[in-house]
């Protein structure tokens, strides 16, 4: 609605700025009535920047608006990812249980003896 009004009124002061031409001057009255003339050149200037001004936020608010129906119409075609069923915990035995946490004791010790090496390494002396 803006925009249409925006339009016509910038119809109006185009063809009223393209018709303006300096009146004839009387003698006597030049001075006058050339600065009223130039005010009325900047004031139709100044209103044609203004409406110019409004056309590009109304064209930018409109493309913004363009972008976040695009946006959400393309969230909206998205498929959904398919839901996943939890993996089920297989049950052992205690002997298997106590099995695991053994090996598990081992591997750490194991990895811990390599670090220690390698630690003692970084930790000597320079020569």
């Amino acid at each position: 609605m803006t925009l249409f009004r925006s339009l016509a009124i910038a119809g109006l002061f185009a063809t009223s700025a393209q018709a303006q031409v300096p009146p004839p001057q009387p003698h006597g009255a030049g001075a006058f009535d050339r600065h009223r003339y130039q005010a009325d050149q900047h004031r139709y200037e100044m209103d044609r920047l203004r409406l110019q001004a409004d056309q590009r936020d109304a064209v930018s608010a409109q493309i913004a608006v363009e972008t976040q129906l695009n946006r959400m119409r393309s969230q909206a075609t998205r498929r959904a990812e398919p839901v996943q069923p939890q993996p089920y915990r297989a049950l052992r035995s205690p002997e298997e249980e106590r099995a695991l946490r053994l090996s598990a004791e081992e591997r750490r010790a194991a990895t811990s003896e390599g670090v220690g090496e390698i630690d003692a390494w970084l930790d000597r002396t320079p020569r």
